[in-house]
């Protein structure tokens, strides 16, 4: 089987490291992937938003199946042109991406579903802003009703910074959506969907602030770690037949049957869980945590989704023990990175098997030298015996990274270690 994966993240460099354990895949193109990425898969310059550019280069490098790993693509049809062109594709349709690339939407399916969320309210006038703001809080979630790289949503018990970001998205010409906040630890699950098949994965945790306890401002993500040592098995099987299946199957009630990844962000309260979001994809930094873990074939696993016989697939095998990842950011990520420093001491050695440097904003100099293009830069990863072996594997590992002006969180997985969350 020959894959081509769209993409230039963390989370692509993951999946191409997993599908080259994969002995079914012969041949492996990445576009346009990025200086890590290029050390284990022939790359490929392409526009990934694209649909015409991608299909053509699917059909160019003869692709037996398409992985698309970005939700923007995903969102903008591009798995739809590669299916037209007769290749499998892993990822959804435009139709069934609206999931993620319009809350609006999300909240409207979630509710035929009888799936439990937080109450929403779209604004798109300034003048409706202030009586929003007097409906909700006194914590209040203010979001990007489209896509904003994780970026795009405050969550803070101070009114004026609340009012101040949605008059921000409505000057930018973005509709806002308020929510009513959701209390409790949150959890990403990844499941498989095909139509009203749903295979989940290991459940994570992603740290979304940029700081140490966090503190600062949302970021794409910082860090994760799996699986959750204070989340019961129970409580994983209540969010596939509770929130995952109905969601699949309000989906298919649509005609805009979902094929991909479908991840749930939750919290887990009192009550039981609640949905935050939907997305379409595989997410970043959990992919790279998650999959560190996984021992079936992942083409087989991707291929299957794709090709609509996921049914017929043995669920997925798991290593034992745990996985974490810290994200290596670029000085003054979130906002505007500072680029081209020279990174030293992010080289692999194929002896380790405790640790991992998963590239993202990566590229390679005409000198050879490897240099940041990106916020987030590189993804280490820890994996150990459990949570605490992990996170030591993976921070030691970070130190001997050099990236001048970078920074990482340094409690990644840290309150699961000291067994400080607690859910209901």
């Amino acid at each position: 089987m020959r894959v081509l994966v769209i993409g230039s993240g963390a989370r692509e460099h993951a999946l191409v490291l997993a599908l080259r354990k994969d002995p079914a895949v012969t041949a492996l193109v990445a576009a346009p992937g990025n200086a890590g990425i290029a050390q284990h898969a022939q790359t490929r310059a392409v526009d990934p938003s694209s649909g015409e550019a991608v299909a053509a280069l699917a059909v160019e490098v003869t692709a037996d199946l398409v992985v698309i790993g970005p939700e923007v693509p995903l969102v903008l049809g591009v798995a739809d042109a590669v299916r037209a062109a007769g290749i499998a594709c892993f990822g959804p349709s435009a139709d069934a991406a609206r999931i993620e690339g319009s809350k609006a939407f999300a909240k409207d399916v979630m509710i035929a579903a009888g799936v439990r969320t937080a109450h929403s309210e779209i604004v798109d006038t300034p003048a409706d802003l202030d009586a929003a703001l007097d409906r909700f809080g006194p914590t209040w979630v203010v979001k990007d009703d489209g896509l904003a790289a994780g970026k795009g949503v405050v969550v803070t018990d101070d009114r004026l910074a609340a009012r101040d970001h949605g008059a921000e998205l409505l000057e930018n010409g973005h509709p806002v959506l308020f929510e009513t906040f959701l209390d409790g630890p949150e959890v990403s699950l990844f499941c498989l969907v095909d139509g009203e098949t749903v295979v989940p994965l290991l459940p994570a945790q992603d740290h979304k602030r940029v700081g140490d306890g966090d503190t600062g401002p949302n970021t794409g993500g910082m860090g994760a770690y799996t699986p959750l040592p204070w989340l019961p098995q129970e409580t994983v099987t209540a969010i596939v037949d509770d929130v995952v299946k109905p969601v699949a199957a309000e989906l298919v009630r649509r005609g805009s049957a979902f094929s991909g990844l479908l991840y749930a962000g939750l919290a887990i309260g009192a009550e039981g869980p609640a949905v935050i979001e939907f997305n379409c994809r595989f997410g970043d930094p959990e992919t790279q945590a998650v999959l560190s873990l996984l021992e079936s074939p992942l083409g087989e696993l991707l291929n299957a989704t794709a090709t609509g016989t996921l049914a017929d697939v043995a669920p997925p095998r798991w290593r034992d023990g745990a996985a974490v990842t810290v994200v290596v950011a670029a000085e003054n990520y979130p906002g505007r990175p500072r680029i081209g420093d020279v990174i030293t001491g992010a080289e692999d050695s194929a002896q380790n098997t405790a640790s991992s440097v998963l590239h993202a904003g990566t590229e390679s100099r005409a000198d050879g030298a490897l240099v940041s293009a990106g916020g987030r830069v590189l993804s280490v990863v820890g994996v150990g015996a459990d949570l605490t072996e992990a996170r030591v594997n993976a921070y030691e590992r970070i130190a001997r990274i050099k990236l001048a002006g970078s920074h990482y969180r340094t409690d990644i997985g840290l309150a699961a270690v000291e067994d400080r969350i607690q859910v209901g």
